[in-house]
């Protein structure tokens, strides 16, 4: 395991190649760990070197986050600058990865909280990734660059559940109101499902994730 403030677990696809293997992080949701995420590789394209990376916040009733959240008669409401500090340390391990593994691209996705902090790690770092998946998560005008210019292109896959209870399907749909005057490759889709990821999704976060694999 490399040396990283940041704690993960890997996945390995029977089709990961030995060098210049494509990345994948995974960013949980809050009050999760590394290890939820990693279940949804199997599902996902056999080429991937899959990392989970455990949020650096332990949370008095168990599990980790990214930052702290505060519900508001407007839905969730986000600590974004405590966000930023954990954002710098998925940075650090990302470079680190990279100096040990030397991989061809870096895809970053999250669910929730993670989905939240991957949409940002890309918003702010676009030149690092090529692509970002935020599954069931916000945007907010805080995380958005000070030169969208360099977002031209972007490739984004977001996906949202109509029945969401969690962060409400209004949220979602302002988040990709912000996004869309960006210039972004944008692939926005709601679902038929509460707070999560059903199988559909997981069926579409694969293809979209393919189809970005057989290109580059």
């Amino acid at each position: 395991m490399s040396d990283s403030a940041l704690h993960y677990v890997v996945h390995k696809g029977p089709d990961t190649p030995a060098h210049g293997a494509p990345l994948l992080v995974l960013m949980h949701g809050y009050g999760s760990d590394e290890q939820d995420m990693i279940g949804l590789t199997p599902s996902l394209d056999s080429r991937l070197f899959c990392v989970s990376v455990r949020a650096p916040h332990r949370l008095d009733f168990g599990g980790f986050a990214w930052f702290n959240i505060e519900r508001g008669p407007e839905g969730i409401r986000f600590d974004f600058t405590e966000a930023l500090e954990s954002l710098e340390q998925v940075f650090s391990l990302v470079a680190v990865l990279q100096a040990e593994y030397r991989f061809a691209s870096v895809f970053i996705a999250g669910f929730s909280q993670g989905a939240s902090m991957a949409l940002a790690a890309a918003l702010k770092r676009p030149r690092i990734f090529a692509g970002v998946l935020a599954m069931s998560g916000v945007c907010g005008p805080e995380i958005l660059p000070d030169d969208p210019a360099l977002l031209r292109g972007l490739q984004v896959f977001i996906s949202h559940g109509r029945q969401d209870s969690i962060i409400p399907i209004a949220q979602a749909r302002a988040s990709k109101e912000l996004l869309d005057p960006l210039g972004l490759d944008l692939s926005y889709t709601e679902y038929d499902m509460p707070h999560g990821i059903n199988a559909q999704c997981l069926e579409d976060v694969d293809a979209w994730l393919k189809e970005r694999l057989n290109e580059g």
